[in-house]
């Protein structure tokens, strides 16, 4: 299946200049959800993990449907002010942006071993704000798995050594 023909580029959005990879057009097609959660599944599903890291908020639609099939705790990874319980926050650049990350402080365990799950990288500056939250709590990030990534704007490089999974690749020209 091709699930890149199932993502609608939208340009100028959030801003000008920048083309906006949405995934809600995958979303509308379940064949194309399913298929984007099994590959997910056949990255994971020999992985020795305790747990997957959803990242706010389209990260949580393919983590969530992953950890059910995967038999894990999911836990999220949100914007700021979004947990009601107590948090640690980091913050972090977007291409178009800058925010803060937070997470509950009694989520993992010291030791954990978890998988980040996100619709799309980009410059990486997510990933590594979470990253740097999972550290934070004494867990272990072992890979990170996107639907979507950007390979022209890096983020594969900010997050190595750690593995990064992608579905699907887009160039910055490429429609």
């Amino acid at each position: 299946m091709d699930l890149k023909s199932s993502i609608r580029t939208i340009v100028d959005y959030p801003k000008p200049g920048i083309r906006f990879r949405d995934i809600t057009s995958l979303l509308c097609y379940p064949e194309a959800f399913r298929y984007s959660v099994d590959l997910l599944y056949q990255k994971f599903h020999s992985t020795e993990l305790d747990g997957l890291i959803a990242v706010d908020a389209r990260g949580f639609l393919f983590a969530s449907a992953l950890a059910y099939q995967l038999h894990l705790p999911l836990f999220l990874v949100r914007k700021e002010g979004k947990l009601p319980g107590e948090t640690i926050s980091s913050d972090y650049k977007l291409e178009y942006a800058t925010n803060r990350l937070e997470i509950h402080i009694d989520s993992l365990e010291t030791g954990s071993r978890v998988a980040i799950i996100d619709d799309l990288i980009a410059t990486g500056g997510t990933a590594m704000a979470t990253v740097k939250l999972i550290n934070e709590l004494g867990g272990s990030v072992v890979a990170c798995a996107v639907v979507v990534e950007l390979t022209d704007l890096g983020g594969r490089d900010r997050i190595s050594p750690i593995p990064l999974h992608s579905l699907v690749t887009f160039r910055e020209d490429e429609f």
